[in-house]
């Protein structure tokens, strides 16, 4: 994260403007690397306040923009946490493209199982019943013979 030098004046001004005396105090771990901390320590000792008064500055800061948004750059965190919100909501839209197709794949098959089924159950299922052919009626076959002639028990047909 970059800050001009305006921002960090206008960040100077309400640190400076913050400062009350009468504060308890809290120790609190700050999880930044050796060259931020040596950073912020020069700087510090350049504006002549304390490291930790410069910290509670900037708490102090970070909790007016949250509540109070003047169109400034906004807060830190709040920052962080549109960034985050962003990140997820992207994340959100790709989960839910992928279920779809999910989805889509699940439906087609279950489509397909449906019909493996259906035609499973038609073969299956008993023949319809067919009407007895007399001896003396035409073949189904097609043939043009007596059904005696063709297919029938008797018939030379095979």
């Amino acid at each position: 994260m970059t800050l001009d030098r305006g921002t960090l004046a206008k960040i100077d001004r309400r640190v400076f403007a913050e400062f009350d005396q009468s504060g308890g105090m809290q120790l609190v771990k700050v999880p930044v690397s050796e060259a931020v901390w040596s950073t912020w320590k020069r700087y510090c000792s350049v504006v002549g306040v304390t490291m930790g008064q410069g910290i509670a500055g900037l708490v102090v800061h970070e909790l007016e923009t949250v509540v109070d948004r003047d169109g400034d750059h906004g807060s830190v965190l709040g920052v962080e946490m549109e960034r985050r919100l962003a990140t997820r909501a992207e994340d959100l839209d790709a989960r839910e493209l992928r279920l779809n197709e999910r989805e889509r794949l699940l439906r087609a098959s279950m489509e397909r199982l449906r019909t493996a089924e259906r035609l499973l159950q038609v073969a299956q299922s008993p023949p319809a019943s067919t009407a007895k052919i007399g001896r003396n009626e035409r073949c189904p076959c097609g043939s043009g013979l007596k059904y005696k002639h063709c297919h029938g028990p008797t018939g030379h047909r095979t």
